[in-house]
């Protein structure tokens, strides 16, 4: 007797489909194990960070020597050995000149404080003498001229701690040997860990998380590559113009002022104050606060309407005061690391977001029109 056929696909397992419990469990549980690895290893983290951006960096080079038919794994040791031995010739350059300029701070700070209270003495006498003795009092004028002195002596010690000890901060064998190593590694590797990264997406939202990342990728590129190079080249223009004018610790200012370049007018900020107090205890009169003056308004004008259009220009969406915010942010939760990992985080969050408000513009949430009546 033969047995009825079943009907096509009874008996079969359907499709399996995922639940929103499901897809939302994923997402915070892999979250959360993110999160929770970053904390545990936080401390060990810096080098291989360092590695991931040197890689990140590198990679368009990289690829665009490997079409030229050079294998991969040679262009990517081709690359790091380059960018390390510009790392130690500029180490073996710059390194005595700040030694040099931090004895020069050393041995003229007493003279720089004395300057400097002199010419804020006769500042607050001729404002006395404008104002009145109501305004500007003798306990008001000396209060003033000891916290001035103060502060400068605490810049001096500040820059010579920083600057001598700053090797200290880290373990210089780690960031020599492991971040090149690893950064070979992962940029000879760079296309396939993302192609494997790629493959790992859940089908359902594979589209749209590889626009995101495009997009993360396009904005975060522009402003690392873009500030990098904004960095350097207002680092040599202030060195170079404050050492040129005759400023004795010009090259120090002008590195410093290239360096914190990063975080949105706090480089300028910063630079301009050291250099004007610097000028002021140097040559004691208004004409080297003013080529001092000239030297960073030349230097904005360049980063406003050359450097910074040119290099970065409308590409980076990411506003001044979020950028400020997450360096900040970063710094206070995790030190150097979380500087690291500021502005890619504020980038991810970034991209989110405007994503997130499109879809919202586009949602009966916002769609709905207003009722007419009850």
């Amino acid at each position: 007797m033969n047995e009825p056929i079943p009907a096509p696909g009874r008996g079969r397992p359907g499709p399996m489909v995922a639940t929103r419990r499901q897809r939302t469990m994923l997402s915070v549980g892999v979250l959360a194990a993110l999160i929770f690895a970053f904390w545990l290893f936080s401390g060990i983290l810096t080098p291989f960070v360092l590695a991931i951006c040197i890689a990140y960096f590198l990679d368009p080079l990289a690829t665009r020597v490997a079409r030229l038919g050079v294998p991969r794994g040679v262009a990517a040791m081709v690359l790091v050995l380059v960018l390390l031995l510009l790392c130690l010739l500029a180490l073996l350059l710059l390194y005595p000149l700040i030694i040099a300029q931090i004895g020069i701070l050393l041995a003229r700070l007493p003279g720089y404080i004395a300057t400097i209270n002199a010419n804020l003495r006769d500042f607050l006498l001729s404002l006395e003498e404008a104002a009145g003795p109501e305004m500007v009092d003798a306990r008001l004028r000396e209060l003033i001229i000891g916290q001035a002195g103060a502060m400068v002596s605490w810049i001096g010690t500040a820059a010579t701690r920083l600057i001598g000890g700053g090797f200290a901060l880290f373990n210089v064998l780690t960031l020599a040997i492991v971040t090149p190593v690893v950064s070979f590694y992962l940029l000879r590797d760079w296309p396939g860990i993302m192609a494997r990264m790629e493959s790992w997406l859940p089908r359902r939202s594979a589209a749209s998380l590889r626009q995101l990342a495009r997009d993360m990728d396009r904005v975060l590129s522009a402003w690392l590559r873009g500030q990098l190079l904004c960095c350097l080249a207002l680092g040599v223009f202030y060195a170079s113009a404050l050492s040129l004018i005759g400023l004795e610790l010009g090259l120090m200012v002008g590195l410093v002022s290239g360096f914190l370049s990063f975080i949105p007018y706090v480089g300028s900020f910063t630079g301009f104050a050291l250099a004007v107090l610097l000028a002021v205890g140097q040559w004691g009169d208004w004409n080297g606060v003013l080529m001092v003056v000239a030297v960073f308004v030349t230097g904005q004008v360049l980063e406003a309407y050359i450097i910074y259009p040119r290099l970065i220009g409308d590409r980076v969406e990411l506003h001044a005061v979020w950028v400020i915010f997450a360096l900040f942010a970063g710094g206070v939760a995790f030190g150097f690391l979380g500087v690291l990992l500021a502005v890619p985080i504020a980038a991810a969050i970034g991209v989110l977001a405007r994503h997130w408000l499109r879809r919202y513009l586009e949602s009966p949430l916002y769609l709905d029109p207003p009722r007419t009546g009850l």
